[in-house]
């Protein structure tokens, strides 16, 4: 059955990585169109907008006007600022903007997660004096807000959604070849995944911000995500429970990408580092859940936890060809005997996706030079994958400096003309 030496483990590493690529791949184009929908358009919900900053005094102001300018009832919407052990002037700055602030200084648990746990319980407590909300929505503080942000969300709670996650666009996409690639990125990320899951009824994921959560969910099952991916930590969570994420394709957050590759790599590192925790203890526990449910959504979601593994397998089979090629056969190359018009149509299409984006975006031509450098970007994600797995049992928490600050309409102006 095996002509060489190492078939033993390398014929089914190769099968598994098909598999798990041609899963992707399927799923991907899902993400090509969108369902109709009818909106509910009466605004009833009250929601809770909490921004979680340390250290933001350069941004947090834009946030907060932009906020204000929602269009939807004010008297059904309150902006909170966590203002998470700050040392500048933050609070000030939110508080002139309009926020209610919300001072936290804690030495021992200082991620964001913490924040937004600590900021809960305080939500929970204000119903006893009739402060009572719907959801809560939440924010970075570098982030700018689509202005019908709380009415799509509004929308979404009103069908039955308890937990929704925005549209995760791009404040500065056409600053440097980093932004760029990054901002491409989300959005290929948001239309192969979360768009493509909503469509075939499997469940989206938190992607930090621009988040809705209901109250009876924060309730009942309680927040308890407090890694270095607290939005990862409590989609699986939440899915390992039988409540899944859904996605709001309107409802549009605008966040400030890196504009180094050294911010890049710092911030996907804790990303892959986040990851890999999550995985390693929620996988167990999913698999159970989605068998005793019968629940192929959560076995989705062990998927997607499984992405930088994936990643990892891909990467020694890729050195494994090499070694090959240099050293002779090794091993029999199942892709070789595969027909050729699937092999091409995959490789086609992991160019053409981003293409077919780029054109629903409508991005800029500046994003198409971009698209040439996007290899690297993603190739790059190799060596911060391993470094993650090494450091997935460190939490520290690195926060990343944000100094790119616009309002609403200069940002729209800079994306369009």
């Amino acid at each position: 059955m095996f002509n060489y030496p190492f078939d033993v483990f390398m014929v089914p590493l190769q099968i598994v990585l098909f598999l798990f690529t041609m899963y992707l791949f399927v799923i991907g184009f899902c993400g090509m169109w969108r369902r109709g929908e009818k909106k509910i358009t009466t605004p009833e919900k009250k929601f809770a907008v909490v921004i979680a900053a340390h250290n933001e005094s350069a941004v947090i102001g834009q946030l907060i006007e932009n906020l204000k300018s929602q269009e939807y009832p004010k008297e059904l919407y309150d902006v909170y600022v966590i203002a998470d052990n700050c040392n500048d002037n933050t609070a000030e700055v939110a508080e002139e903007s309009g926020a209610i602030v919300c001072p936290r200084f804690d030495d021992t648990k200082k991620s964001k997660g913490f924040a937004l746990e600590w900021m809960f319980e305080r939500l929970f407590e204000m119903e006893k004096d009739g402060k009572i909300y719907d959801a809560v929505a939440i924010f970075d503080a570098d982030n700018l807000v689509h202005p019908k942000f709380l009415a799509e969300m509004n929308n979404r709670l009103l069908k039955g959604d308890t937990i929704i996650q925005g549209f995760l666009d791009a404040k500065n996409p056409y600053d440097t070849w980093v932004s760029g690639t990054f901002a491409i990125a989300f959005w290929v990320i948001d239309y192969v995944s979360h768009l493509a899951k909503t469509n075939i009824g499997l469940s989206a994921v938190l992607g930090g911000t621009g988040m809705c959560i209901t109250i009876d969910v924060l309730k009942k099952y309680g927040w308890r995500a407090t890694c270095l991916t607290e939005d990862m930590e409590f989609t699986m969570k939440s899915l390992a429970e039988g409540i899944k994420t859904t996605w709001a394709h309107d409802a549009i957050v605008y966040d400030e990408k890196p504009l180094t590759f050294a911010q890049s790599w710092t911030q996907r590192k804790r990303w892959a580092q986040g990851q890999f925790d999550v995985a390693h203890r929620f996988i167990p526990k999913m698999l159970r859940e989605g068998w005793k449910r019968k629940d192929i959504r959560i076995w989705d979601g062990c998927i997607y936890l499984l992405q930088p593994h994936f990643l990892m397998l891909s990467s020694f089979f890729i050195a494994m060809s090499y070694i090959q090629l240099a050293a002779g056969p090794m091993y029999t190359n199942i892709y070789t005997i595969m027909p050729h018009q699937l092999m091409t149509g995959i490789m086609i299409g992991q160019y053409l996706l981003p293409m077919i984006i780029l054109i629903k975006v409508r991005a800029k031509l500046k994003s198409w030079f971009y698209l040439l450098l996007y290899p690297l970007f993603i190739y790059s994600w190799i060596p911060i994958i391993f470094l993650g797995f090494i450091h997935r049992n460190e939490h520290e928490w690195a926060h990343t400096q944000h100094t790119r600050s616009m309002d609403y309409d200069d940002m729209i102006k800079k994306r369009t003309y």
